[in-house]
């Protein structure tokens, strides 16, 4: 029994005719009446009932299409999964990321990825919170790292910290010992935000933050990437508020950093991909990811 006499089979037992059948598997009906018959003498049984009017199922035939049918769409899915095991290993991973963020985690994780997956292509791009909801959406990412909030009901949306926040200062600013003081200073200075276009509820939460010290800022620079900000403090042009990730990025410029968790605020870094995903690089890429982040 091969599986083109399977297929003839079913094709048979769908149309209840042989002309059409042979139709529609682009054969003349005599072969096709002859596979039938060979099929029917290597199982032993009568497949259909024929007469001038009509051609019918046994109950041989009958419970043959069954398993036939069960057959021909366990192959599609072997199919189908087989495909996305291929285009998983020697595809493409396109993963979004936010300026502020830890790179070397995420570099460590690559590194272990490419022995994992050898023949997989990782494409990196740096990108806003906003857009790279949009483009996971809409497919253009796989995966994304950002901070909440991820207002999606398409994305998984995995915790990776919290982090606090910290002020951003010249190497060669005052030093001041107390809170009050600090709050007077910075009252004082020029600040260097993210834009606010770029990522309005971070932004908002900056200004949260000198509100709650006591004072608005005066935001006299904006940017769209953290390094631009942090070369900018470190060449006097202001000051900024950070969240704490960035210290350990950027060791070799000249910034003194202010602790600020007194004021229990902080942001949620979140790893974000499409809902239901079966994808087995994504799903190994967020397992490994979120993994370094959780308590030991």
């Amino acid at each position: 029994m091969e599986l083109r006499h399977l297929l003839y089979f079913k094709t048979v037992a769908e149309e209840l005719h042989f002309r059409k059948a042979a139709l529609k598997l682009f054969i003349s009906q005599p072969p096709l009446s002859r596979q039938i018959r060979e099929l029917e003498e290597e199982l032993g049984a009568r497949l259909f009932e024929r007469n001038n009017k009509k051609v019918s199922l046994t109950p041989a035939g009958i419970y043959l299409r069954k398993q036939v049918e069960s057959i021909f769409s366990q192959l599609a899915e072997t199919k189908n999964v087989v495909k996305q095991l291929h285009d998983n290993m020697s595809g493409e991973l396109k993963i979004g990321y936010i300026s502020s963020t830890y790179h070397q985690q995420l570099m460590d994780t690559l590194k272990e990825m490419r022995g994992i997956f050898p023949l997989l292509t990782v494409k990196l791009f740096e990108i806003p919170t906003v857009k790279q909801v949009k483009a996971l959406e809409e497919g253009k990412l796989d995966i994304g790292i950002m901070r909440a909030p991820v207002n999606s009901e398409k994305l998984t949306v995995v915790s990776l910290f919290q982090d606090p926040f910290l002020i951003a200062l010249p190497y060669d600013a005052p030093e001041l010992k107390n809170n009050s003081d600090w709050s007077t200073y910075l009252a004082q200075q020029p600040f260097i935000f993210f834009n606010r276009d770029y990522a309005p509820v971070y932004y908002q939460k900056l200004i949260e933050i000198c509100q709650r010290m006591g004072f608005s800022p005066e935001i006299t620079h904006e940017a769209n990437n953290v390094h631009s900000i942090l070369r900018m403090v470190q060449h006097g042009a202001g000051v900024s508020i950070l969240p704490s990730a960035i210290k350990e990025q950027f060791p070799d410029l000249k910034i003194r950093y202010i602790d600020l968790s007194h004021l229990s605020i902080s942001t949620e870094v979140v790893l974000a991909y499409r809902a239901q995903e079966k994808n087995e690089a994504i799903l190994w890429f967020e397992e490994r990811y979120t993994s370094i982040f959780k308590p030991r």
